[in-house]
């Protein structure tokens, strides 16, 4: 499954110290697992979940899953440790809590040769760095950490998420300009349903390509969220049908549904049928 297509509609948080929800976690319909060697993972369980979590992750069976691990801190007691054992386990990519700058990023490539990296953006110098820290040439995603980064601003928890706004667009401006992924930060209220699915919705709204998740019962919505309506689906086939006929007459630009479509809309259209085709290979695998 090619890359720009692989969805990140749900990204569920996992701790790498429990193996009955190491166990678990291969059943579930998400597109990608963090599995958390930081703050998921008690202090005298941090070395020892290393071990429990190469022995999941060799095993297998996450299927098509996206396996992230993320490890601790490269400046606290086992962060090093725990990417040289990411270095060699059996995962897509490593994720780096706190990342402030691409230095930081710098020196987790040299400890994970081959292997993607994926940054938390979760403090204000993290936030005003965004741009350069994307620009690093093994970054591949960013996780926005929400909650840290609501700590940091000594902001207000809102429903509209206001406070976090500036923070949220200039890490998706940063990931869009170079072409990696990024995904919303967690919703805290398990249980409110109603709640998740405006904040997914939001996130969708602004360009998110998915949301990290602290429960499986949160998995449905967010899946449901970030992905292509069976309206948007329609849509773009008959925008590239139409476009096509009027390329065929010599025209630039076509008409569906009283609105015009030009070759903008149609790199839309087709990015949107390509997400929904790998979702459909993906929830088939």
């Amino acid at each position: 499954m090619a890359q720009a297509a692989r969805p990140y509609r749900s990204v569920l948080y996992i701790p790498g110290s429990k193996e009955r929800a190491l166990e678990k976690a291969k059943t579930l319909p998400v597109d990608a697992i963090i599995f958390d060697l930081e703050d998921a993972v008690a202090v005298e369980e941090k070395v020892s979940a290393r071990e429990t979590l190469r022995n999941a992750l060799a095993e297998g069976d996450y299927g098509s899953r996206m396996r992230i691990v993320r490890i601790n801190g490269l400046d606290s007691e086992w962060g090093r440790d725990d990417a040289l054992a990411a270095a060699s386990m059996d995962c897509d990519a490593v994720l780096l809590p706190k990342v402030e700058c691409p230095e930081q990023v710098q020196q987790l490539s040299e400890l994970v040769p081959g292997k993607a990296i994926w940054a938390m953006m979760e403090t204000p110098l993290g936030i005003l760095n965004a741009a350069a820290i994307a620009a690093h040439d093994r970054m591949v995603g960013f996780v926005m950490g929400t909650n840290d980064l609501a700590k940091e601003l000594k902001c207000r928890f809102r429903a509209d998420r206001m406070p976090m706004l500036t923070s949220l667009q200039m890490c998706l401006l940063a990931a869009r300009a170079e072409g990696i992924v990024v995904v919303d930060g967690v919703y805290n209220a398990f249980k409110d349903e109603d709640g998740l699915r405006a904040e997914c919705e939001q996130g969708r709204d602004m360009g998110f390509d998915g949301k990290t998740l602290i429960h499986p019962a949160q998995v449905a919505i967010a899946n449901a969220a970030f992905a292509p309506t069976e309206e948007e689906v329609d849509l773009a086939r008959r925008q590239i049908a139409a476009f096509e006929e009027a390329e065929a007459k010599g025209l630039g630009v076509a008409v569906v549904d009283g609105r015009i479509v030009e070759n903008l809309h149609i790199v839309t259209a087709q990015e949107t049928l390509a997400k929904a085709a790998a979702i459909a290979e993906l929830e088939g695998s």
